[in-house]
C-alpha cells in the first residue's frame, strides 16, 4: 500500500493536470512508442514554437484529471504509452502538428489516440480529421485571397466605367 507522501504527491499531480486541462482549448493523446530521441526533440521543439504544451504522463493520473474536468470518454484511449499535447489558444495546433508527425513516422511508431476541442471528445478518426484543418492564419489568408479577387474585378470595372464616361464627356 502506498505511503501518504506518495498519495499526496499523486493528488497534487492530478490537481496540476486538472488545471492544465481546464486552461486548454484543445488536447490530443498520442501513443509515442518507437520514436527516436532525435525525432522526439524535433517534435517537442515544433510544438513548443506553436505554444503547445507536450508531455508524457501516467494514464491513471490523466484519467482522474479528465474526470475532474468533466471530460469523459478517454478510458479506452488511456492505455500503453501516452503523451498529451495541450493548447491554450489554438484549437487545431496539437492535432495538426502531431498528425503531420504521425504521417511521417508511420503507424507502427507514432499514433494519434484521441483528443478534445473545447470539451468535445474526438476519437482517432476525428483527431486525424482535425489534423487536416489549416491553421487560423492560413484560413484567414485564404479568406482574404478569395475576397481580393472579386474586389479587384469590381475596382477594374468601375475604373473602366469612369474612363469611358470621361472619354464621352471629352468628346
Amino acid at each position: 500500500m502506498p505511503s501518504n507522501a506518495v498519495l499526496e504527491a499523486k493528488k497534487a499531480k492530478v490537481e496540476q493536470l486538472t488545471d492544465l486541462i481546464k486552461a486548454s482549448v484543445s488536447g490530443v493523446l498520442v501513443d509515442y512508442k518507437g520514436i527516436t530521441v532525435e525525432e522526439d526533440t524535433k517534435l517537442r521543439k515544433e510544438l513548443r514554437e506553436a505554444g503547445v504544451n507536450y508531455f508524457v504522463e501516467k494514464n491513471t493520473l490523466l484519467l482522474r484529471a479528465f474526470q475532474n474536468c468533466g471530460i469523459n470518454g478517454f478510458e479506452e484511449s488511456l492505455n500503453g504509452t501516452t503523451a498529451i499535447a495541450l493548447s491554450n489558444d489554438d484549437q487545431t495546433a496539437p492535432a495538426r502538428i502531431l498528425g503531420k508527425f504521425a504521417e511521417k513516422a508511420g503507424d507502427d511508431k507514432f499514433n494519434l489516440k484521441a483528443g478534445y476541442v473545447e470539451g468535445e471528445i474526438y476519437d482517432q478518426a476525428g483527431v486525424v480529421a482535425l489534423s487536416k484543418i489549416p491553421s487560423k492564419d492560413v484560413l484567414l489568408a485564404q479568406l482574404v485571397g478569395s475576397l481580393q479577387g472579386p474586389i479587384q474585378k469590381l475596382a477594374a470595372t468601375l475604373k473602366a466605367l469612369a474612363d469611358k464616361k470621361s472619354e464621352e464627356e471629352a468628346a
